[in-house]
Order: C-alpha cells, then sequence, then structure tokens
C-alpha cells in the first residue's frame, strides 16, 4: 500500500470513528443513555453498521474527554457524576465563563453582539421541552461562541475540555421548573453584559448564570441532600 493509500485509510478510519463518537454523545444528551448505562460495543456496531474496532477507538476518545468509564471485564458505561465532582465543575466552568465576560466585553464588536442576538432569538422560538433537542445544540453554541470571540486559545481548549464532561449535567439542569425559559433570560443578561462593554458587568452575568445553572441541577436531583438544602 503506497502512502497516498494509508492517508486516504487512516481519514475513512478517523472519519467513522469520529461519527461514531457523535452518535454515542447524542444518545447521551438524549436521555437514551443514561448516567451509570452501559454502552454496549455490538448494539452500537451494529445500530451504526460498522466495526466493532472503530466503536472502541471512539469508547477511548470519549473515556479521554470524561464521558465514559470503560472497566475490565465489565465493559463500557456512561459516568455517573457525584454532587461534589459536579459543585468542582460548576465553580471552575464559573472562573473560565467569568473571565471570558471580563474579557470580551472591552473589545466585542457589534457585528459580535448581533451574532449572540440572533442566537437568543434562535433559542426563544425552542423553549419547550418537546424542543429540547433543537434547543441543547443551540445553547452550546452561543456560549462557545462567547468563549471563541475571546480570542484566546488557551481559554477556548480548556472550556471545550470541561463543557464535554458537564454534558452529563446539563441536560437535567436545563429541563427543570422551567429551565429552558430562565436560562434563555440570562442569555439575555449576558449579551446586554457585554453589549455595556463593561468588564465587571459582563464578568457577573457570566458567572451567575452558571451559579444559576448549578441550583438548577441540584434542583433536579431530589436525591441530593444540597438539593434538600
Amino acid at each position: 500500500m503506497n502512502t497516498a493509500q494509508s492517508a486516504i485509510g487512516f481519514l475513512r478510519s478517523t472519519s467513522v470513528t469520529t461519527l461514531v463518537q457523535e452518535e454515542i454523545v447524542r444518545m447521551i444528551l438524549s436521555g437514551e443513555l443514561d448516567a451509570g448505562a452501559q454502552v454496549k460495543e455490538f448494539a452500537i456496531a451494529d445500530r451504526l453498521g460498522v466495526g466493532r474496532s472503530s466503536v472502541r477507538e471512539a469508547f477511548r476518545a470519549l473515556e479521554e474527554a470524561g464521558l465514559v468509564r470503560l472497566e475490565k471485564n465489565r465493559g463500557v458505561f456512561v459516568r455517573q457524576i457525584s454532587d461534589d465532582e459536579a459543585e468542582e465543575m460548576y465553580s471552575v466552568r464559573a472562573g473560565l465563563d467569568e473571565l471570558a465576560g471580563r474579557l470580551l466585553a472591552p473589545r466585542i464588536t457589534d457585528a459580535e453582539l448581533d451574532e449572540l442576538r440572533r442566537m437568543v432569538e434562535e433559542l426563544e422560538a425552542c423553549l419547550a421541552p418537546e424542543s429540547f433537542e433543537t434547543y441543547f445544540p443551540l445553547n452550546l453554541r452561543f456560549h462557545d461562541r462567547i468563549v471563541e470571540m475571546v480570542g484566546n486559545r488557551k481559554l477556548l481548549t480548556m472550556y471545550r475540555r470541561l463543557i464535554n464532561e458537564m454534558h452529563l449535567l446539563r441536560r437535567r439542569s436545563l429541563l427543570k421548573g422551567g429551565g429552558l425559559l430562565v436560562s434563555n433570560e440570562e442569555h439575555r443578561a449576558i449579551v446586554a453584559a457585554l453589549a455595556s462593554r463593561d468588564a465587571d458587568a459582563a464578568a457577573a452575568a457570566m458567572r451567575d448564570h452558571v451559579r444559576s445553572g448549578r441550583d438548577r441541577m441540584l434542583a433536579a436531583n431530589p436525591a441530593s441532600p444540597r438539593s434538600a438544602a
């Protein structure tokens, strides 16, 4: 096999693995795979019509991303996150978002503000619980785009890594007690703070949104002692 053929084979393999990863992530976000559920290699391979080696590669990538855990002689399971770990994640997320707001506010352009406003309007059209599958990726893109606008690659890398793990928490927090409506009102507050070009106001709006998300997540878990408190 020549070099070109090897490269094509690698790209095809990588593409299939990426598609498998994306489907498993979709299943987690949709609630089809709950926390602690086993993800069966043969079932995924059969469902997607791919080789089991591609599924195994996807599992390894998802484990590295913090979404699944591989247990020797037992299989692959969607990660379960304790309340303590969830608190740690939200604390770090609040710090990253606060920094993003502080850095972006003084330099954000009118065109970027218009882009964020359009995203908020798109989200506004998807507030019904049955529209969650549309709302969720738009919500992710809104926040990712804010951090992306900052132009700090290290911040963006750290943010995206953390958000991947937080996929396991955020579905239940957004669906709890009018969470979509409340969340999008907070998005409007973030855009307004950024539009003021006030670094402190933008940092506070970003931080408060994350803290509200944490509170909704805890409220969505009645078994949590913090929820009871």
